[in-house]
């Protein structure tokens, strides 16, 4: 259902103080929607499975547009689903910002699986630990999914990956990596009941070196990479919760690698090691 604006309304309160993180970190909670930036990113999230509540577009963008709310909604029109249309100006002054490409969609947010039960199948995941950089979080998932990284576990207090700029810094990449958020590190004690090689990456005195951690793999192991926030890296109680302690280590008088940097680094040398095919 095209829907031609002029000025905002009461219609678009999903797209309204886009700016504000801990007012949009609020209202997408509450609504369970989050929001989907550019016509590549809502693509992916369609191709996902995830359903969309409206769009919001750029008349020249809709063309590009519409072959993937047709496959949304079965119509290119979007049939029920209320397709917003505005001039670039006018999408400006609704959103905030200048919408990359002229695309939004506000999407309803999908149901998390269980932890355990979404990495029964997998040989290779992260953990990340309360990172709050929304572009930290997206640059993890699109290395996981370039590398081959089979899911990714997301702290309690780690950054929304479906927050608009993890979306986008992620390439979408967060609709094609598998995830989910854990409730207790209980849950990741569990998996190292399960036989995982649970290895924090921190700097601590009995951390031993990628290297060494990759070379004493052995077929079959299946493998869990913590990586913690940008300050202080992971906490005591996430790295109790591991049973191997890996560094990367340093030259050049430099004493660590951004988180996201970090986690491209060690995910690669895992993977090479346990599934060289890729």
């Amino acid at each position: 259902m095209y829907v031609e604006l002029t000025s905002t309304d009461d219609r678009l309160a999903d797209y309204t103080s886009l700016t504000d993180v801990a007012l949009r970190k609020k209202l997408e909670t509450e609504r369970g929607l989050y929001l989907a930036e550019s016509t590549n990113v809502i693509k992916r999230a369609i191709e996902a499975g995830h359903r969309p509540r409206s769009f919001l577009t750029a008349r020249k963008w809709l063309s590009d547009l519409e072959p993937w709310i047709e496959m949304a909604t079965g119509s290119a029109d979007g049939a029920d689903t209320p397709v917003y249309i505005a001039e670039e100006e006018v999408l400006e002054s609704i959103t905030g910002f200048h919408l990359h490409r002229g695309a939004l969609a506000a999407m309803n947010r999908p149901e998390l699986p269980d932890p355990i039960e979404l990495i029964k199948e997998s040989s290779v995941v992260a953990i990340i630990e309360d990172i709050v950089d929304h572009t930290n979080v997206g640059a993890i998932f699109r290395s996981c999914a370039a590398l081959g990284v089979d899911a990714v576990l997301v702290s309690p207090g780690c950054a929304d990956p479906l927050y608009r700029r993890s979306v986008r810094v992620s390439m979408g990449t967060v609709f094609q990596v598998p995830w989910t958020r854990f409730s207790s590190w209980k849950q990741v004690g569990e998996m190292a009941e399960q036989g995982w090689q649970v290895a924090a990456l921190a700097l601590k005195d009995d951390s031993v070196s990628l290297a060494q951690f990759c070379r004493d793999l052995s077929d079959g192991d299946r493998v869990a990479l913590m990586f913690g926030t940008e300050g202080t890296g992971l906490t005591d109680r996430a790295i109790r919760a591991a049973t191997h302690t890996v560094k990367i280590p340093m030259a050049g008088g430099v004493d660590s690698l951004n988180v996201a940097a970090a986690s491209a680094v060690a995910c690669y040398a895992v993977i090479q090691e346990l599934k060289p095919e890729i």
